[in-house]
Parts: C-alpha cells; structure tokens; sequence
C-alpha cells in the first residue's frame, strides 16, 4: 500500500531521515514515535506524497510518488486520510459541511453520500453539532471532526498527526477508540504520538507495531512500552 525504500530527505542543507525502509500492509496499525523536532510530521507526509524523498523511493499504491504527475497523486491520495496535528476548517462553513468537503471537492455530493455523512457524524458523536461553525467547536470535537473529514472518503489508509495532543485523557480514549474500530474494518491505521500512555492503552485492544524515529532513523521500539 504505501513503500518506503532506502529514503531519506532533507531540508536546508541538514538531514531530517536517513536509510529509512518501511511497508505499511493492509489493516495493519503502527504506531510512530520519537522526541519534538526528529521529524515524525515529515516521514508521514512522505508516506502520502506530500513530500518527495531526497533519495530512496517512496511507492503509493505501487506507483513510485517521483514518477507521479500532480493529478495522480492526488487520485492516490484519496486513498490515505490525514488527520493534520494542525487542524484547519474553512471558519465560514458548519461542521457537516466542513467534514463533507473532501466529497464536494472530488464531485461526489449526492443522497447517498448525504446518507453516509450522517451516519459518519453520528459515528464520531457530532450530530448535534453539524450546524456549529468551527470556531464554536472544543478541542476534542475539532479532532473528531478532522478525524470524520479524513475518513469520508472510505480511504484505505488513515494517517494521524499528533490526534491527541490537544484533548485531555478522556477524549484521546474517544479518538483512540475511533481509530481501533477503523483498523478493525479494515482500515490500515498510523498515529503519530508521544504518549507513551495511549500507546499502552492501545496495546489491550489492538495489535500494534511501534516504531521510533531516532538520529534521523526508524527503529523498532522495545516491547517495553
């Protein structure tokens, strides 16, 4: 699904990721972890085309994102849901709206998708909030939000940024909750986190790999988290 082979990148002259080598398979759930600054945000927009490696190849859906045209990458990217650790709305717009974007932008607005967005709102607890703007939204219900938005599309891979860092504990166990039922169904699922804790709270329900940026290099964590 998505390929890293022998990666790196690099950024005003200085080496963000080195030698990295990673297949994300079908339905299954990684964690990515390493300290602010090692570059978690990078290698996930590597992983969905945002990015172009500085060397090494990076493979979408088997098509390698170097050969890839604008439009094509942006055909496969319909593919992968991001939830940004920056979430971004358009202020003027409600929250159905906002979630439904990803649709209108891609020409599917109809019943049918009208049907699947209520059930989506429903799903992540926005119903009442359809008609908010999102300015009106707490922290927790922008990240539910975003994370809805990231999957009405039926992706077949869901990338996280961060989901939990600005919610309290109770509200990361909602998200993290949304996120083992999406692996679940199949979907392949990458949180990139800090919290050692919610990696820990995952481990009961799921079988998740993790993994460590460190010195510029993916590593497998120790069982020991």
């Amino acid at each position: 699904m998505i390929e890293l082979e022998n990666v790196a990148y690099s950024y005003g002259g200085g080496e963000l990721l080195s030698s990295i080598t990673l297949a994300l398979q079908p339905g299954s759930f990684h964690f990515l972890t390493g300290p602010s600054g090692a570059g978690k945000t990078t290698f996930l927009k590597l992983c969905y085309g945002a990015l172009v490696p500085t060397s090494g190849h990076a493979r979408l859906f088997g098509a390698d994102v170097r050969g890839m045209s604008r439009d094509d990458i942006a055909l496969a990217r319909r593919r992968v849901g991001v939830v940004h650790q920056d979430v971004q709305f358009l202020d003027h717009l409600p929250v159905a709206d906002n979630v439904a974007l990803p649709l209108t932008v891609s020409g599917r607005s109809s019943i049918d998708e009208g049907a699947n967005l209520k059930e989506l709102l429903t799903w992540v607890g926005l119903t009442e909030r359809a008609d908010a703007l999102p300015p009106e939204l707490s922290g927790g219900e922008r990240q539910r939000a975003a994370l809805a938005r990231a999957v009405i599309m039926s992706p077949d891979v869901i990338l996280a940024d961060e989901p939990t860092g600005n919610v309290d504990w109770e509200m990361s166990q909602r998200l993290l909750t949304l996120l083992i039922e999406l692996n679940r169904m199949g979907k392949t699922i990458m949180i990139a986190t800090h919290d050692l804790g919610l990696i820990r709270a995952a481990k009961s329900h799921v079988q998740a790999r993790v993994l460590r940026i460190s010195n510029r290099q993916l590593h497998l964590a120790g069982a020991d988290l």
